[in-house]
C-alpha cells in the first residue's frame, strides 16, 4: 500500500500539477476503485488536496514533512545569509542544489525581476552532466556513480549536448580549478558559474550557482564570488579545509 500511495504521488510533476481520478488510476496503472482509495487517504493525511472541480494537488503537509529534509532546508537555513548576500551583488540568479540520485534538486533561488529568464523552479530537478551546479555535484561524487551517468546516452532535455569524453575533461577541470562555468543559449543566453560546499566530514554537500547574462558580466568576475561565498557556507556547516604544505 505505501509503494502505491508514493507511485500515486510520483504521477504529479511540473507538467500534470492538477489530476483527475481517472488521470491518476491510469498513469499509476491501479484500477478505479484502487487509485480512490489511496487518494482518499492521501487526502484525508494532507499530502494531496482536493479542489472544488474535484482534481487533485500536491497537499501543503508534503511540504511540511519535506522542509525537515537535513539536506534540503538544513542546508538552506545556514546558506540563506550567503546567498542574499551574493545576490545583492551580483542582482541575479543565485541557485544552491543538492545531488539526489542521478539529478541535482533546486533546494533555493533568489532572483531580481530583471534576471535573465531561467527553465528552473524550487524544489524541480536539474541534470548532472549540461548545469553547472550538477557539474559540481558530479564532478565530487564517487568514480562508480559518475561512470553510470558517463554511460548514460538518454538525452536530459536541455539542449546541452555534451560527450563522456568532453565531460571526464570538464570534471577533471572542475577539480582543479573550484568552480564549473557552463553557457547556456536557452531559454535564454546566461553563463552559469558554481562552486561546491562542503559538510563538516569533508563531503560535498550542495552546490552553489548564479546564472547571469552571457553579456553583462565578465566569467573571471564571477567566479572568486562564488568560490567565496562556497566556502563562507562551508565553515559554517564546520567544515575545515585541510592545509597543504608550502614550499619553502
Amino acid at each position: 500500500m505505501v509503494r502505491r500511495a508514493l507511485n500515486v504521488l510520483a504521477q504529479f510533476s511540473d507538467e500534470r500539477r492538477t489530476l483527475g481520478l481517472a488521470e491518476i488510476s491510469r498513469l499509476a496503472g491501479l484500477s478505479t476503485a484502487t487509485a480512490l482509495r489511496i487518494v482518499r487517504h492521501l487526502t484525508e493525511w494532507g499530502a494531496l488536496e482536493r479542489l472544488e472541480d474535484g482534481r487533485y494537488v500536491i497537499g501543503v503537509r508534503l511540504w511540511e514533512i519535506a522542509s525537515l529534509s537535513p539536506r534540503g532546508h538544513g542546508v538552506r537555513a545556514i546558506a540563506l545569509p550567503f546567498l542574499e548576500d551574493l545576490y545583492e551583488v551580483t542582482r541575479h540568479h543565485v541557485l544552491l542544489a543538492v545531488r539526489e540520485g542521478s539529478s541535482a534538486v533546486l533546494v533555493d533561488r533568489l532572483s531580481s525581476h530583471a534576471a535573465a529568464e531561467v527553465a528552473y523552479r524550487v524544489g524541480g530537478r536539474l541534470p548532472l552532466r549540461s548545469t553547472a551546479v550538477g557539474q559540481v555535484l558530479l564532478a565530487h561524487s564517487d568514480q562508480e556513480f559518475q561512470q553510470t551517468i558517463l554511460a548514460d546516452s538518454e538525452d536530459d532535455g536541455s539542449g546541452y549536448d555534451v560527450s563522456p569524453a568532453h565531460l571526464r575533461v570538464v570534471l577533471a577541470e572542475i577539480n582543479k580549478a573550484g568552480a564549473a562555468i557552463v553557457e547556456r543559449s536557452s531559454p535564454s543566453h546566461t553563463v552559469s558559474v558554481a562552486a561546491p560546499i562542503y559538510g563538516a566530514s569533508g563531503q560535498v554537500l550542495a552546490a552553489l550557482s548564479i546564472v547571469v547574462p552571457a553579456t553583462s558580466i565578465q566569467t573571471h568576475q564571477v567566479v572568486p564570488l562564488v568560490r567565496a561565498s562556497a566556502r563562507a557556507i562551508s565553515r559554517s556547516l564546520g567544515h575545515i579545509p585541510r592545509k597543504t604544505p608550502t614550499n619553502r
